[in-house]
């Protein structure tokens, strides 16, 4: 790994993203944009048409208002509020003939997994209290829904920790990207976790398979932890029925299913499927 730098492990990572995954991809500085918007808002502004052909144009707007203007709260609040809109929609309304009517304004389109915008961007400037260049977004419909801070493996001083730290940096510096964050992802190739904005760091978890029916048992490998969570089908999975909040007192948590906890379900959900065919019980 000597001589293995950052910046070849981000390239690395972006091709697996573009060849195995199939994501599309931004280079940050080709991409003409508002440097103070932590969206992708011409990729936004065309999904949200896109996916709600039946909206008027004002309910559209009326959902990207929704999405740009939080009311004032914690961090964590808003970004509840943000994933409520991610996983159920927007309700908005509009007026038709003189009557004010409402609507849910989707996000995603979980049912047609391809009838959804997938990029994976680097050098992706954004500026609020500091100036800083996440390593890598996912952005799903314009959304930056995956943040991910890479270390170098070939640097003996650093590790997936100090990617922890630079994400908990981050927070502070940028905390607007963190309402629309589903995933935070630390990684220096030979330990890859993923956690949310809440998470500690022992909190922060592998995922040691790409579909369920092997385990990487020591580590997580480069290729299963990115494979395994980030394929589109799965992803979406994830964002819809695998992350929740769980309220402690006055503290609030943002959770993030296991691999382990994933697989469990799913295989259960299918087991009740074919039992509710066979036997019409379920």
């Amino acid at each position: 790994m000597q001589g293995y730098t950052e910046a070849d492990y981000e390239n690395s990572v972006i091709e697996l993203f573009k060849n195995d995954l199939g994501y599309e991809y931004a280079y940050g500085p080709d991409i003409e944009r508002d440097f103070y918007s932590p969206l992708y808002e011409e990729i936004l502004i065309d999904s949200l048409y896109r996916l709600n052909r039946e909206l008027p144009d004002d309910a559209i707007q009326d959902a990207l208002f929704k999405l740009k203007n939080f009311e004032n709260g914690e961090l964590v609040q808003k970004n509840a509020v943000f994933m409520d809109y991610l996983q159920n929609g927007i309700e908005v309304r509009y007026t038709d003939n003189g009557e004010e009517r409402s609507a849910i304004c989707y996000l995603v389109d979980y049912a047609n997994t391809n009838n959804n915008s997938f990029i994976a961007a680097n050098q992706w400037t954004f500026i609020e209290n500091d100036e800083k260049r996440p390593d890598v977004l996912l952005f799903i419909n314009g959304l930056p829904v995956v943040l991910m801070e890479l270390k170098s493996p070939s640097r003996e001083e650093t590790d997936a920790s100090e990617a922890y730290t630079q994400i908990r940096n981050y927070m502070h510096s940028i905390p607007s990207m963190f309402i629309y964050n589903a995933i935070c992802v630390m990684s220096d190739l030979s330990e890859n976790r993923a956690g949310t904005i809440t998470s500690g760091e022992d909190r922060y978890m592998e995922w040691k398979t790409k579909d369920g029916s092997y385990e990487n048992t020591q580590f997580a490998q480069f290729d299963t932890f990115f494979e395994g969570i980030f394929q589109k089908d799965r992803l979406l999975d994830i964002l819809k029925n695998f992350i929740l909040f769980s309220n402690e007192g006055l503290t609030s948590y943002k959770i993030l299913a296991g691999y382990h906890q994933y697989f469990a379900v799913r295989k259960a959900i299918e087991s009740t499927k074919k039992a509710t065919v066979t036997d019409g019980k379920g």
